[in-house]
């Protein structure tokens, strides 16, 4: 059985990698960028960093600055609009998931309009929308890379899943220095996330060799250095792990699929805002000892892969160091539960039910390799608390 396998069309990869913007428009026949950022990207000089190395080409980017974390319809509506009434022949997405999932549906909705509900999934998009060049600022989503964007639904609190090969980047610039100056907790929260979607990834019902090759070395790379870079920020050698690492996870994960840690943490993140690498981390350990009966070599192989057992380790054994290792990283990297977070308990458990419902709907937990009822994905919500 074979597998498809789907990539940006180019890669640049490593310190510097961001300066080479010039030169993959170049290769790319394009001149008219437009920048999709946030506004700390601007304040931090990053945006303008990249207006100067066009400039310096004879190129030059209008930027928009007007993306939020976790990205709603009514929050990319600016850039669609900017979109449909310029003459830009690409987008350059500039930050974290939050900018380049904004940027995905802004690129596919700026070109073929509609709805983003239009967009999303059982719909699988593959037309091509305006051309994106990712340059992420966090290792953690590996939006860079993946055939997804996920946009709320504000009316209804729907965090929207969106797949197809119409969201993948076409370049990729992933550039480590640019996460030296990213603060401890989005450093937890994004590393989390990028360990969730390697451990997921190869877990998944929908993996496959090539997609296990990746996760594996994303978990090699993850496991050692996610605390020394929560620790020490300015550790170079630690960043540049954690940024391959991101990306291997964000390739293994776009072609194999999340699962039920994803499927779950989605409704959290709409229904009380939660950011989305945040919730990811309370759950992976329930998630994880759910799911472990019926993957135990797989999550053995985790373990090892992340350096906390060892080869000689039993599964049985590498499984319980696997679980001491998840809890342990939420105590080190201050990881809240729901309640520390501010979040009312009767109002969490009221919406249990809808948000176990909306789990299911999104076909993420359907690729555990434990399939859940609504009823397991309640009483997972209930083990948060």
């Amino acid at each position: 059985m074979s597998t498809q396998v789907i990539l940006p069309r180019v890669m640049q990869i490593g310190a510097g990698a961001s300066e080479q913007v010039p030169a993959v428009l170049e290769s790319l026949g394009c001149s008219r960028p437009l920048i999709i950022t946030d506004k700390m990207m601007v304040e931090l000089g990053y945006a303008g960093i990249i207006q100067s190395r066009l400039a310096e080409h004879n190129l030059s980017a209008e930027v928009l600055d007007d993306t939020v974390p976790e990205p709603t319809v009514g929050s990319i509506q600016a850039g669609v609009e900017r979109v449909r009434s310029g003459s830009y022949d690409c987008i350059i997405a500039l930050g974290g998931g939050s900018p380049i999932d904004s940027a995905k549906a802004i690129g596919i909705l700026g070109k073929f309009g509609g709805e983003m509900r239009d967009y999303k999934f059982p719909r699988i998009v593959n037309q091509a929308g305006l051309p994106i060049i990712a340059i992420p600022t966090t290792a953690g989503t590996g939006s860079e890379v993946t055939r997804f964007t996920i946009i709320t639904d504000e009316t209804n609190d729907e965090k929207m899943l969106c797949v197809g090969i119409g969201f993948m980047p076409i370049a990729a610039l992933v550039d480590f220095n640019l996460t030296l100056s990213l603060p401890p907790r989005i450093t937890a929260d994004t590393g989390i996330d990028a360990l969730t979607h390697a451990m997921e990834a190869y877990v998944s019902r929908k993996a496959s060799p090539y997609s296990d090759s990746q996760a594996l070395s994303a978990m090699r790379l993850i496991g050692p250095n996610l605390r020394r870079a929560y620790k020490n920020g300015a550790d170079q050698e630690a960043r540049e792990a954690m940024m391959l690492g991101s990306t291997l996870a964000g390739v293994a994960f776009s072609n194999a699929s999340v699962a039920l840690v994803h499927g779950m943490s989605r409704p959290i993140g709409a229904a009380f805002h939660v950011p989305h690498g945040l919730s990811n981390a309370m759950l992976l350990p329930a998630v994880t000892e759910f799911s472990i009966p019926a993957a135990e070599e797989r999550y053995a192989d985790c373990a090892r892969a992340m350096g906390v057992a060892q080869q000689s380790d039993s599964t049985e054994r590498a499984n319980q160091k696997l679980l001491d290792e998840l809890h342990a990283l939420n105590d080190e990297l201050q990881v809240p539960t729901p309640e520390m977070f501010g979040i009312d308990r009767n109002e969490f458990f009221d919406l249990m039910p809808t948000m176990a419902e909306q789990a299911l709907q999104s076909g993420s937990p359907g690729n555990n390799p434990k399939v859940p009822t609504a009823e397991e994905i309640v009483q997972l919500y209930e083990k948060l608390w």
